[in-house]
């Protein structure tokens, strides 16, 4: 984006705001008591009852279904008129996906040893991606960006806006020391040891995917660095791997090494691509390591814009011997970069924190909490159907990307342990749990 004024008709035509204006529109309606819970399978197996007994109300899934439906619809339509009759006829099978997983991760055992509705949701999409591809008349709802930060703006409602700030200024020592340390560190090595001059837009575009949150700090890092669109490409293919394969082996190592759920969270949140996947892997250590992973992955998300405006300069000025002023991202990139979910997020948890009757967070915070678990099944049947990994192997190629991503990746985790350990121990701060 040029230096010119924001364009103020993105709060209508951007999937980003309207995140924000459907997560409140839910949580409204749950306010008034419009809207109940959405109606799912329930736990079934072992002490939860037979299977006959997860059976929900049909009636009340199709209402679950058309809420949904319709209120998606709207955002997906405004935004982009032609997608409108494509997601009507797609929405409707990645329902029933997101039902047969809520299904399936409502089984006692599997549920005891971790396997959720969430786990469910991705390897249902996985299955299908990596065995028939998913068809086209399916791929018009694969929207995981809308159903997760949707999501996202109603977890703000159960999160006390001063535990907000409290975990926020502890994250910003896991997600504002480590990242910029991380994307300086791959940028030298590809340039200094892996002789990577010739491809400086894909090394920055790995460095800031690796290190910030996957496509969409791609996206920025590569549009300022002019990095070509099949760079950016391979950049975000490298980490939707391996954001998936993270996603489930990091909860897993926390366990079995027996790190503090809690350091685990900050951990995930300071590693793991995506901002979903993050949430997700966060709930396999529990509500706490959730909230805590979920806070420091959008403090990491606030880094995009000042990142693309970073690498705008310094592309500028190094490689192009121009002044700084004539980069073509401006200080308004930090603004327009910024993930704008994270604003639903905060504005929902003032609202639940301050302007509400407790009678009235009582009653409605466990419907806001249902439909945003549901969203966050729906969102992981996307990321299964889009991640086909025999195409997305085609695309890395091997050789200099993977091998800076890997060695980024690793300097990564290990400096964000560190940091995790020291910020959210208990040992030199105190938490607000």
């Amino acid at each position: 984006m040029s230096k010119q004024g924001y364009d103020w008709s993105e709060l209508w035509k951007k999937e980003d705001w309207w995140t924000v204006w459907v997560g409140f529109t839910f949580i409204l309606l749950a306010i008034a008591g419009v809207i109940a819970r959405p109606t799912l399978p329930g736990r079934w197996g072992g002490e939860s009852g037979a299977f006959a007994s997860a059976f929900p109300s049909i009636s009340g899934v199709i209402l679950t279904g058309v809420i949904c439906l319709v209120l998606f619809a709207v955002a997906v339509f405004v935004c982009k008129k032609e997608d409108g009759p494509k997601f009507l006829i797609a929405f409707p099978f990645i329902f029933v996906l997101a039902i047969l997983a809520e299904l399936l991760g409502g089984y006692a055992p599997w549920r005891h040893y971790g396997i959720n509705n969430v786990i469910w949701a991705l390897v249902l999409g996985l299955l299908i991606s990596n065995i028939i591809k998913t068809p086209q008349i399916m791929q018009g709802a694969v929207r995981t960006e809308l159903y997760i930060k949707t999501g996202l703006v109603l977890l703000g409602a159960s999160i006390l806006f001063n535990r907000i700030i409290a975990l926020g200024a502890l994250g910003l020592g896991v997600a504002w020391i480590v990242t910029p340390a991380v994307v300086i560190f791959m940028y030298w090595f590809s340039q200094r040891v892996m002789g990577m001059q010739e491809n400086r837009g894909l090394a920055i575009t790995i460095a800031a995917a690796t290190s910030v949150c996957g496509v969409s700090a791609a996206i920025a890092a590569g549009t300022a660095a002019k990095a070509k669109k099949e760079e950016i490409s391979l950049a975000i293919s490298v980490t939707l791997i391996f954001t998936v394969l993270m996603m489930l082996a990091m909860p897993a190592l926390v366990a079995a090494v027996g790190i503090d759920p809690i350091v685990g969270g900050a951990w995930l949140g300071g590693t793991i691509d995506s901002t979903g996947a993050v949430v997700a892997a966060g709930a396999m250590l529990g509500p706490e390591a959730m909230e805590v992973a979920s806070v420091i992955k959008m403090i990491q998300n606030v880094m995009i814009g000042i990142l693309a405006f970073g690498i705008a300069v310094f592309f500028v000025v190094a490689y192009e011997k121009k002044s700084a002023s004539e980069a073509e991202v401006g200080p308004l990139e930090i603004w327009i970069r910024m993930p704008k979910f994270i604003i639903g997020f905060i504005l929902a948890s003032i609202v639940y924190s301050f302007f509400l009757p407790q009678a009235v967070v009582d009653s409605s915070l466990s419907i806001v909490n249902g439909w945003r678990g549901f969203f966050f099944t729906l969102a992981f049947v996307s990321i299964g159907l889009e991640s086909n990994f025999a195409e997305m192997a085609k695309m890395t190629k091997g050789g200099k990307p993977l091998t800076l991503y890997l060695i980024g990746q690793t300097m990564n985790l290990i400096l964000t342990l560190l940091a995790a350990y020291f910020f959210f121990s208990g040992v030199f701060f105190e938490l607000p749990f």
